[in-house]
């Protein structure tokens, strides 16, 4: 009888655009501005976001200043501009560190016997079962506010969630045929976890970075609107809404325009990771 044959190792493949719906491409369009904002928004600033000129205050929308200035004389877009990379990047960074060590705690307990698998099974379900801002909020404080305490803390509040997720598709893909034929043939379990269980279970991981990166920019606008994270003058969004809030009635664009920006890009983020996450489960209509 001869062993089933392994499969290739599972690689993250995004398909053409032309397999989606209008909205799934604008969303992918959107993340696409975004990142591309990241890289070049300082480039692409038509003014300094940091330079203080409080004759030209709360000046609103026009030809010069596209989206107003604020309460120091700053130009809103610029601000907007340079602050996607400390939001967007602080993100992402959060997310995926996040997802590197909830993989990694997932293979521990794959492969560990099982009271440790338990073990560590339960610290998730009890860090799961706090919310996520409150969590991260408490954490943030405890560091001291900084956009890098907001981070670790997000980092420290999310894994969970990676680490249950990629255990049960560790769980399942071990079950596999093919994994039980290596295992015949001698393969150690930490080879059979490194070549074959874990590149075959990732691809949901994939997806679920993408969809939390939206939920994510969303707390890290929360902190620094509480003052637990970025603290101004950065250019950072959630700061700048905590600082606009107080003009709303006077000068509504200096935080609504950073506001909308924040609901943009966590829509954007969100519709993108739920395409994905309909074509891997092979869905063609959510």
């Amino acid at each position: 009888m001869t062993a089933p044959a392994l499969p290739r190792r599972a690689v993250l493949r995004l398909p053409s655009l032309r397999g989606y719906p209008p909205l799934d491409r604008a969303a992918f369009a959107t993340v696409g501005l975004l990142l591309f904002v990241v890289a070049f928004g300082p480039l692409l600033a038509p003014h300094d976001p940091y330079s203080v000129d409080l004759g030209r205050a709360l000046l609103p929308p026009s030809a010069e200043h596209w989206f107003g200035t604020d309460a120091s004389g700053r130009d809103v877009l610029s601000r907007v501009l340079v602050g996607a990379r400390p939001t967007i990047l602080g993100s992402l960074t959060a997310v995926v560190a996040s997802a590197l060590i909830g993989v990694t705690v997932a293979a521990v307990a794959t492969l560990s016997p099982r009271w440790l698998d338990e073990a560590l099974m339960r610290i998730c379900d009890v860090a799961l079962s706090l919310p996520i801002m409150v969590m991260a909020l408490g954490i943030s404080v405890a560091l001291g506010p900084s956009l890098r305490s907001a981070i670790i803390a997000m980092l420290l509040s999310w894994w969970p969630s990676f680490a249950r997720l990629a255990r049960a598709e560790m769980r399942t893909t071990m079950a596999a045929t093919y994994v039980e034929a290596a295992r015949i043939t001698g393969v150690s379990r930490w080879r059979l976890m490194t070549r074959h269980v874990l590149p075959n279970s990732l691809d949901s991981v994939y997806v679920q970075v993408t969809l939390e990166i939206g939920g994510a920019t969303l707390i890290m606008a929360g902190l620094s609107f509480v003052g637990a994270g970025a603290q101004p003058p950065s250019a950072e969004w959630g700061a700048m809404v905590e600082t606009g809030s107080r003009f709303l009635t006077s000068a509504w664009w200096t935080a609504v325009v950073p506001g909308a920006v924040i609901a943009l890009t966590a829509l954007a983020f969100a519709l993108a990771g739920d395409a994905l996450r309909a074509r891997t489960d092979g869905r063609e209509a959510r």
